[in-house]
This record gives C-alpha cells, structure tokens and sequence, in this order.
C-alpha cells in the first residue's frame, strides 16, 4: 500500500504549522478549482466555490482520519459542496442536448474577426470557443453525472474512488459514468465537428457569434487563461477502458487545460482569522 505523499503535511498542519497547511492548500486548490469549473461552467463562481471548500476542508482537518488518500477525502467535501450550491445560470436554464443543439445552431457561421481589433490571438480565441462548448456539454448532464464524469472520464479516478467520493456503489458510479458517456457521446457524434467530421459545426465559424451572443468575451477568458498543462499530463489514463469509438471523445475533455486557478493560500488565512476559527 502506497503512503498518502499528504500523510506528513496533514500532521504538520493539525500542529498548528502554517506553513504546512499553506502547502497542503497549494497543492490540491487547482484540482478543486478545475473540478467546479466543469461543474459551475462560470470561471468567478468556480473561484468562489475553490475558496468556499477548501475553507470548509481546512476548518474540518482534524475529521481527516487517513482511511483514504486525502485527496479522496477533499474530493468528497467538494462534491458534498457542489451537489448543494445555488445552481449557475446554465443550470438554472434546466438546458437538455436538444436545447444545446438548437443554440449552436441558431449561431450564424462567419469569419474569424480582425486579429488587430481583438486582445487576444484568434488562435486563441478559437480555443476558448472550443473549450466553453465542450464544457457547455457537461452542463446537460445532471450534476451527479457531471461529476461521475469529471472524477472518472477526465480526471481518470478509479471506479473504487468516484464511489467513496460520491457515496455510491463502484458499480453505480460505473453505471453513472456510463449513462454520462452515452448521452454526452451520442450528442457530440451527432454535432460536433471535431468528432465526427460529417458535422458542420467548426469551432472557428462559431467564435464570432458565440462573441455576439455574449458567450465568449475575448477580455475574459474562462477556459484558456492560466493553463498549467493538458489534464492528461497531470491525470492517471483510464482510456483502455474505453471502446474505440469512445476514445477520441474522451480525449477532446483530457486535453482540455488544467488551470492553475487562484492561489488561495493567503486568502484562507485570511478568512480564518476574520471568522475566528481555529485552523486544525
């Protein structure tokens, strides 16, 4: 059995070193800000939801029993934070992959603008359209097949881990997982063009009407701004578990940026003198 690497920063911290539970924060915060970014779709609500649980791990650490990675457990009270959290725009529109595909639609196909008259490259700008569609996709999934997704797909989480994290089954986590990919599949074989070259719908068309609808703000980059490596440089691969028709889906999510995020070390400290919690 493999030592927790965290085992030792977790002592340290629930000792009242500081600097140990700035470490473990800094460590494990782009894993909680890329997980609500695929959930809450929105980069300043998925900031705010990183600050909101890890505040809520770090005042409950002493409940932190080493039965589990760390990790599992911080998962577990992100999930338990997200699954209760006021839904997003997107969510609270209830949007299904037909509503979702009538809206890509009604986006009128036009030429990249002038480069000169954007702060950004287009280059740039494709890849943020490419990044908020494919994510728009996850938000037609129900929240907890949202995060079967995330945890199992894109993060590459065993079936043993996703099932602690939500509380189920590995063979209803499995069974989420698979409803997850199905759905998601089956819309991006029958739209989207990067999977299946028949599809019209090319991310380069769709940027300048995704600017006039207001779903993408070229000053404002959600899903391309911070980017710290592919999630498959940073993810364990699960792909063979995949069937072939599957797999160039399942790698469009994996080469989606991992973001840094906000560094909210300083800003936890912060919060926990204000409130005048003890840390550990």
């Amino acid at each position: 059995m493999q030592t927790d690497p965290d085992a030792s920063l977790v002592t340290q911290a629930l000792g009242g070193e500081l600097d140990a539970l700035d470490a473990l924060v800094r460590r494990h915060q782009s894993w909680i800000f890329n997980l609500a970014l695929r959930m809450i779709w929105r980069r300043d609500l998925a900031e705010d939801a990183t600050q909101e649980i890890l505040l809520k791990a770090v005042t409950k650490l002493s409940t932190f029993q080493g039965q589990c990675a760390f990790r599992t457990w911080l998962y577990r009270v992100a999930v338990n934070h997200l699954l209760q959290v006021r839904k997003s725009e997107m969510e609270a529109q209830k949007m299904t992959f037909a509503d979702l595909g009538r809206s890509l639609d009604g986006v009128a196909d036009a030429e990249l603008p002038d480069e000169r008259s954007l702060p950004v490259p287009t280059t740039v700008l494709v890849e943020e359209a490419r990044l908020g569609c494919i994510t728009a996709m996850l938000m037609c999934l129900d929240r907890r097949q949202r995060l079967a997704f995330i945890l199992g797909e894109v993060f590459g989480e065993t079936s043993e881990v996703g099932a602690e994290v939500l509380g189920e089954s590995p063979a209803n986590f499995r069974q989420l997982l698979s409803r997850a990919r199905r759905d998601l599949y089956q819309f991006m074989n029958d739209k989207c063009g990067l999977v299946n070259t028949a599809n019209p719908c090319r991310c380069a068309r769709k940027a300048q009407g995704f600017m006039r609808h207001g779903w993408l703000d070229p000053r404002n980059l959600q899903f391309s701004s911070d980017r710290l490596a592919d999630v498959a440089q940073v993810a364990p691969s699960r792909l063979e578990e995949l069937e072939e028709l599957d797999r160039h889906h399942a790698e469009l999510y994996r080469r989606q940026p991992f973001l840094a995020g906000p560094d909210l070390a300083r800003r936890l400290r912060e919060a926990l003198a204000q409130s005048g919690f003890d840390a550990v």
